[in-house]
């Protein structure tokens, strides 16, 4: 891949603006790469999000704790979910005191399906980064939302 403003035949006004179109550029060509390896599993990068996420959990968690762990936070993570209920990759139950409250967990299919994908390739994407680099990268996208 070139470097952005070649990649996307553009000039900026200064450095933070084109950085800041750069991770917007950045995050979609992983998210590109993201669905290609997850496209032959029939489930998106928000729904392999929401396993992982309960597959940690060890238990059943409500679906506002998963909502507020999610990678990519999303409107409709209520409809995803349902897809994976559909699905049998995760199982749904209402809490007994309160019926607002729903509580969600990995079932066997679903762990068995995050045994299956294997994302070791998409690491292969970051290789070019050495561990001090993505250490400064990483210190210097949480300064980014410190405002």
């Amino acid at each position: 891949m070139a470097e952005f403003s070649k990649e996307i035949n553009s000039k900026f006004a200064n450095e933070r603006v084109k950085a800041m179109l750069n991770i917007k550029f950045t995050a979609n060509y992983l998210d590109n790469i993201g669905s290609k390896y997850l496209k032959p599993f029939k489930i998106s990068e928000q729904q392999y999000n929401i396993l992982r996420i309960l597959r940690g959990a060890k238990g059943k968690i409500t679906v506002k704790t998963v909502k507020d762990r999610m990678v990519q936070k999303s409107p409709n993570s209520t409809r995803l979910m349902d897809k994976l209920c559909d699905k049998g990759l995760i199982e749904r139950e209402r809490c007994e005191n309160d019926r607002r409250v729903v509580y969600v967990k990995i079932s066997e299919k679903g762990l068995r399906l995050l045994d299956e994908i294997n994302l070791d390739d998409f690491d292969s994407y970051l290789n070019n980064l050495s561990e001090k680099e993505a250490k400064q990268l990483n210190e210097l996208l949480d300064k980014f939302r410190e405002k």
